[in-house]
């Protein structure tokens, strides 16, 4: 039997590879996990620049850096040891949690509904602009974003948890391994995207500012073409809040849509179940925007 030093030298190597069998096993749980959560993701990544769009330059990437920061305070501090501690002392609780946060979302949506449709007071631009620039329009987006950003935050961290234990071995180590793993490298993801998709007419000024002609077309496509894609995003993210929000609530009753029209797996599925989710999603919350205001008009009376 080895002795001394090469005893040691035997016990670091034995460490190393439990070690490393470990860090396999999170990197592995957490890809099939990530791959579940995807279409969360994609969410995620739709809803946000509407937060950022409308500041000048120099603040969008600050302002996204704020957000990711309360995104990985959300997902790290915040639900992953709630995630852990609910899914050992009252499993129970999980669901109903997370369809109160798919309420907030059909609500937040359909007020972003009601805003778009409904009349509003003429503001003069010189008005839009100094509300835009002051730090309290800032704030309040930032804290906006943050906030839905917990809601679909935490549906991606039950969709991991939910994976990681349907393995055939997990442990409290395994899971909270995953969730940390999952939670960092889609946090890094998706404001990482949103950081290219907001900056991407200034690196379009820049390319159109070359000599070459080729990088001056592609550089004035991208100016013309970023105006579109967010306001195509801006409504992308509405209504995947009403998505998300919707599915939550009926996949928590235990109700998949598409099953009604005998769809139960496949691209088609998927549309029918999104598609009825997002109508179930828009009621809900037209409900919860016709109280919210009503109890607003009472109080302000």
């Amino acid at each position: 039997m080895p002795s001394g030093l090469a005893a040691l030298l035997d016990d670091i190597a034995t460490i190393t590879k439990v070690a490393a069998a470990s860090v396999d096993d999170v990197a592995a749980a957490a890809g099939k996990a990530g791959s579940k959560a995807a279409g969360v993701v994609i969410d995620d990544t739709a809803v946000t620049p509407q937060y950022v769009t409308g500041f000048t330059p120099d603040r969008e990437l600050p302002i996204i850096w704020r957000i990711a920061k309360g995104s990985f305070f959300n997902k790290l501090v915040i639900i992953l040891p709630v995630a852990l501690l609910l899914s050992l002392f009252l499993p129970s609780a999980i669901t109903p949690i997370l369809m109160l946060g798919g309420a907030y979302l059909c609500f937040e949506g359909a007020e972003k509904v009601w805003e778009k449709i409904s009349p509003h007071e003429e503001v003069s631009l010189i008005e839009e602009l100094a509300e835009l620039t002051s730090t309290e329009h800032e704030a309040a987006m930032v804290k906006g974003a943050v906030r839905t950003d917990f809601i679909l935050s935490a549906e991606i961290m039950a969709i991991a948890l939910n994976e990681v234990k349907g393995l055939a071995e997990t442990s409290i180590w395994l899971e909270a391994g995953t969730l940390a793993f999952v939670a960092i490298v889609i946090t890094i993801a998706v404001y990482g995207v949103v950081g290219l998709i907001v900056k991407m007419d200034d690196i379009g000024l820049k390319l159109a500012a070359r000599e070459n002609a080729g990088s001056q077309a592609i550089g004035r496509a991208l100016v013309k073409g970023m105006p579109k894609l967010l306001a195509a995003l801006s409504t992308i993210g509405t209504a995947a809040m009403l998505w998300v929000g919707g599915q939550i609530i009926v996949h928590g009753f235990g109700i998949h849509p598409a099953e009604f029209l005998g769809l139960y797996e496949g691209a088609l599925a998927w549309v029918a179940d999104a598609a009825m989710s997002g109508v179930v999603g828009l009621a809900i919350g037209a409900v919860i925007v016709v109280v919210y205001h009503q109890v607003a008009k009472r109080k302000a009376g």
